[in-house]
C-alpha cells in the first residue's frame, strides 16, 4: 500500500484508540463526594466503619455512583470547608434545617441520654432530680461560649458546675474513638453519670466491659435554643437541589434499612 495506506493504517489506528478511550471513560460512573471524619465513630473513620459510610454508600449505589471522600475533622468550620468551598456533595448527620446547608427530610430522630452505670440505683433522673447536684456529671464541651452544648447550657442554667465533669466533644484526635472518653469515665468511676448525644452514647455503651444504663434526658426541650432532641438530615449544597431531591428519593425508599442500619450501631430513637 506503500506510505500512503501505512498513513490510513496508523490514522485508523489512532480512532480507535480514541474511540475505546473515550468509552472507558465513559464507562467510569460518576462520583458522589462526600465530607467525613476519618476519626469519628460512629459516624464515620477512614476505614469506612460508621454508620455515616455506610449510608452514604447506600445512596450512591442508588445513584450509580461511587463514594469519594473530603476527609476533615469535624472541628468549626468544617462545613464551610467542605460544602461551602464545594469540595463535597453531601454532608451526613446534620441538625435539620441548619442555614448554612440545604437539608434532605429528617432520616431519624435521636436525643441526648443520661449515662449511668447498671449497677447502681441511679435510674429515672432527670435535669430537676436534686440527686444530680450530688453527682459527678460528665458533660460534653465545645468550649465556654454561647456554641456549647445543650446539657451544658441545661447544667449552667441550674447553677451546677461545681460538679461537672467537662469532656471536649471532639476528643483527644490523637487516639482513636476520641469522642469516647466520656462514656468511658462512667465505667471506670471517674463520673457518676454522664449526658452524651444518643447516637455516641448507644455505640460505645455495647462496648463497654461493664453494662450501663441508657435513658432519654428530661425535660427534652428545657430551653428552645438547646433541645435535647433532634431530627437528623442530609446535608447538601444549596446550589444543587437535583441532587437534594434525588437523597430524599433514596432516604424514604430506604427507609426500613436505614432503621435496620441505626439499630445496628445502637442509635435510640426519639419519638
Amino acid at each position: 500500500m506503500g506510505r500512503g495506506g501505512g498513513a490510513v493504517r496508523r490514522c485508523a489506528l489512532l480512532v480507535t484508540a480514541l474511540a475505546l478511550a473515550g468509552c472507558a471513560f465513559r464507562a467510569a460512573p460518576p462520583v458522589l463526594t462526600e465530607g467525613a471524619d476519618p476519626n469519628n465513630l460512629p459516624f464515620s473513620n477512614r476505614a469506612g466503619e460508621g454508620f455515616e459510610n455506610r449510608l452514604a454508600a447506600m445512596i450512591a449505589h442508588d445513584l450509580g455512583r461511587q463514594v469519594r471522600y473530603v476527609w476533615w475533622a469535624q472541628r468549626r468550620g468544617y462545613v464551610r470547608n467542605t460544602l461551602g468551598e464545594k469540595k463535597c456533595d453531601i454532608w451526613p448527620g446534620v441538625a435539620s434545617g441548619v442555614e448554612m446547608v440545604a437539608t434532605t427530610r429528617p432520616y431519624y430522630r435521636s436525643t441526648y441520654v443520661f449515662v449511668t452505670r447498671a449497677d447502681r440505683p441511679l435510674d429515672r433522673l432527670t435535669l430537676d432530680d436534686p440527686r444530680l447536684r450530688k453527682l459527678r456529671v460528665g458533660v460534653q464541651m465545645v468550649g465556654d461560649d454561647a456554641m456549647n452544648t445543650p446539657p451544658a447550657h441545661a447544667m449552667a442554667a441550674r447553677g451546677m458546675t461545681d460538679n461537672v465533669r467537662g469532656f471536649m466533644l471532639y476528643g483527644d484526635y490523637a487516639h482513636p474513638d476520641p469522642p469516647a472518653e466520656i462514656v468511658r469515665a462512667v465505667g471506670d468511676r471517674r463520673v457518676d453519670v454522664a449526658i452524651v448525644w444518643g447516637p455516641l452514647a448507644g455505640y460505645f455503651a455495647r462496648k463497654s466491659p461493664v453494662p450501663l444504663r441508657l435513658e432519654p434526658v428530661t425535660p427534652w426541650l428545657d430551653d428552645a435554643r438547646w433541645p435535647m432532641v433532634y431530627d437528623i438530615s442530609m446535608g447538601v449544597r444549596k446550589d444543587d437541589p437535583g441532587l437534594k431531591q434525588q437523597v430524599e428519593t433514596i432516604l424514604a425508599r430506604r427507609r426500613s434499612a436505614i432503621a435496620q442500619l441505626l439499630d445496628r450501631y445502637g442509635v435510640p430513637a426519639a419519638g
